[in-house]
């Protein structure tokens, strides 16, 4: 093992990266100590894995910027990684600026020149501010992106080929490879064409990290049940008993039978007998009702276990007691933190999203983790909801709820009730 503690993967990924790259690997991987590495070397270090050595690199070296989320930011992530290699904020050894901020702030960093920016958890999709920011940025330094699912569409790359110079901006790109949908009240992405071209392009620019890892996920599907009859009232009534209203929406009508499938007691009683089996448990949901009903589960069946959460109301840390649960929102917490002080995480809802289940997953599957089986439990029931939602998973796609009400037929939501 070197002096950075690389991997074998790690090195070859290493020598494979160059200028306006996307180094891809799964959450966990090691891409941060990559792409310091990589950095490290492209400024006059020498990474040598036989004789364990460090060698400085030029002084000063290229100033270096890392763009990633504010969580990461804020644990001070990257600081941890970059102490291998000497570098950081007080270095005593090199004299270069090193700043490491959100996303939320890229716009403060588009004037920066002659640079080398590390682009951390991609976000360069769509055309928007932080878009315009990053193209600025490109264009007079040198960069990397780092991610462990670097785009679903083709549409996704469109910021990162333009960067490249593949095409001279994002009207080009759609005017040679996108067809639309005719007759439509808005633009509607129909199918891509020349897409041997573009495959040719994404071969150019990414750079996988080899799997090494030492561990195996085992993901099981735990049955539960759901309150049916209501559950068909809900479909055939159209009606929202919480508001005394019809339902409006697409988005409103998924909610509400999910929160009928969510709440049941079959669903929490699963809970209580996997947290038997694991008494170190994190458990992923979705709506704040759920965290009602697992805070309530808890502290009502088990005195004295400590209950710890992560979303947008709190930002506790993992307990480091015997015995504890870590309830963690999708959105707030699947991504930017780790954990191996357990070996099993609950999915108590499904996401719609397929790359943050992705994430959620990699919170614990991490190369320094103690343990090799790692044990993944799905809540699901058999209500169509769910199904469709885990088919959509299945297929590696994101759950659209507006699809899937007009699918049933579910697009006006004129109330039944009389």
């Amino acid at each position: 093992m070197s002096v950075f503690n690389l991997r074998p993967g790690q090195l070859e990924a290493v020598s494979e990266l160059h200028n306006g790259c996307i180094l891809c690997g799964d959450v966990g991987s090691g891409k941060s100590r990559t792409a310091l590495a990589y950095y490290y070397k492209e400024n006059g270090g020498k990474l040598d894995n036989e004789n364990n050595e460090y060698y400085p690199m030029d002084d000063p070296p290229k100033d270096l910027y890392i763009i990633t989320t504010a969580h990461k930011r804020d644990l001070k992530e990257w600081e941890q990684e970059m102490i291998p290699f000497l570098i950081g904020e007080h270095s005593e050894l090199y004299s270069n600026k090193v700043v490491v901020d959100s996303w939320n702030n890229i716009q403060k960093y588009k004037n920066v020149r002659g640079a080398f920016f590390i682009f951390d958890e991609q976000r360069v999709v769509g055309s928007g501010a932080w878009v315009k920011s990053f193209l600025k940025i490109a264009h007079w330094n040198r960069w990397i992106l780092l991610s462990a699912t670097p785009g679903d569409t083709w549409s996704d790359y469109i910021p990162v080929f333009v960067a490249n110079g593949f095409y001279a901006n994002r009207t080009e790109f759609k005017r040679e490879h996108i067809v639309y949908k005719p007759f439509t009240k808005y633009p509607i992405i129909d199918r891509y064409v020349g897409t041997g071209k573009l495959l040719r392009f994404r071969r150019q620019i990414l750079v996988m990290i080899p799997e090494e890892r030492h561990t195996v996920q085992h993901h099981e599907d735990i049955l539960v049940t759901y309150d049916k009859m209501k559950y068909r009232d809900l479909l055939r009534e159209r009606w929202n008993d919480e508001l005394d209203r019809p339902i409006e929406s697409g988005s409103e009508f998924c909610y509400l039978q999910r929160k009928i499938v969510n709440s049941s007691d079959s669903r929490q009683i699963a809970v209580l007998e996997l947290f038997e089996q694991h008494p170190k448990l994190i458990i992923f949901y979705n709506f704040d009702y759920e965290l009602a009903i697992l805070k309530n589960l808890f502290t009502k069946t088990y005195h004295g276990i400590r209950v710890a959460e992560w979303n947008g109301h709190k930002h506790e840390k993992v307990p480091d007691t015997g015995s504890w649960v870590y309830l963690v929102q999708y959105t707030a917490g699947c991504e930017g933190w780790n954990c191996i002080k357990t070996d099993a995480m609950v999915f108590y809802s499904q996401s719609y999203s397929y790359k943050v289940m992705k994430q959620a997953a990699g919170r614990i599957d991490r190369m320094n983790t103690p343990f090799t089986d790692l044990w993944y439990y799905h809540l699901k029931s058999k209500s169509g909801i769910d199904l469709m939602i885990s088919r959509s998973l299945s297929e590696k796609r994101d759950f659209n709820a507006s699809a899937y009400s007009k699918k049933y037929g579910y697009t006006k939501f004129a109330s039944t009730r009389k």
